[in-house]
């Protein structure tokens, strides 16, 4: 007779800017019940809460890093401890980042860094942070260094690293673009939406994205939207299942149009739903332009 499966959780922790964001988004995606910046004081309660043994919730997730206080990071170890003893497994990932990529980053995106107050430098600000998690670096049962890897890059090695894919089979992601930014490097199937009505020319829908009610409701209602939608989903059918095997561990399909808010966003959303209801569970999605 087999054994239950005990509950996971996942504490997602490191740098700020190194991914920890992404990885959250990558295990929500495979079904994870995921928070950030969780006190890490709560971390037993939270467990004992959301997913204990009798929980349907037997997958969680939680980011701990800086912005819990140096003093909570520095009992991390008990409060993992006290999960443990509630019979839970954990595993505390953490993610890196040399210190001059984390300075591009900050630069490119102009985001602010959660220790950089009291006219503290970015430079000086990283440097404190490292010092503060130090603690769990040293505690933790995986690092990854996320410096020379793009956001479709560090979502396959979370799932690589993590062992997530042996559970799930093949996992799929469907991605959407603006063709005005170039096609995504490593698609193995690119969808041109460009031909289909655009929402950007209804000043209501301006605003919005593919993932809100509007625009889905204006795209449902398009003949030569859920023709597109048909012709596409019966190829992907056929297709995706054939690039299934042992050694195939994910596969992306990319959906582009003229801005990569609404036309593409749809359709890449539209897909990972028709796909996880035909029963699939590593399905994800990214929005290349909205995130």
């Amino acid at each position: 007779m087999n054994e239950p499966v005990r509950p996971l959780l996942i504490v997602v922790s490191g740098m700020s800017g190194s991914g920890k964001s992404v990885a959250l988004h990558t295990l929500e995606d495979l079904d994870f019940f995921c928070t950030d910046n969780l006190p890490a004081e709560l971390l037993p309660r939270f467990v004992t809460a959301i997913g204990g043994a009798d929980s349907a919730r037997q997958r969680l997730a939680v980011g701990i890093d800086v912005r819990s206080g140096t003093i909570d990071l520095a009992r991390i170890p008990e409060w993992l401890s006290a999960v443990g003893d509630l019979g839970i497994d954990y595993k505390l990932v953490f993610f890196d980042t040399r210190d001059e990529v984390l300075l591009k980053r900050y630069s490119d995106t102009r985001r602010r860094h959660p220790l950089s107050h009291d006219g503290l430098s970015l430079a000086d600000a990283i440097r404190l942070e490292r010092q503060a998690m130090r603690p769990l670096l040293a505690i933790a049962d995986l690092v990854m260094d996320t410096s020379e890897l793009n956001v479709h890059q560090m979502r396959r090695l979370v799932l690589t690293e993590l062992g997530i894919e042996a559970q799930q089979g093949m996992s799929l992601l469907f991605e959407s673009f603006a063709y005005k930014r170039g096609l995504p490097a490593d698609a193995d199937f690119v969808f041109d939406a460009r031909a289909l009505p655009n929402p950007h020319w209804d000043t209501r829908l301006r605003p919005l994205s593919g993932r809100d009610a509007g625009v889905r409701d204006f795209l449902d209602a398009d003949p030569a939207t859920q023709a597109f939608v048909a012709q596409v989903t019966a190829f992907l059918d056929d297709w995706v299942p054939r690039f299934e095997s042992g050694t195939r561990s994910y596969f992306t399909v990319a959906f582009g149009c003229t801005g990569g808010r609404h036309r593409s966003v749809y359709l890449a959303e539209t897909m990972a739903r028709h796909f996880r209801d035909a029963g699939r569970d590593a399905v994800l999605t990214f929005h290349r332009e909205l995130e």
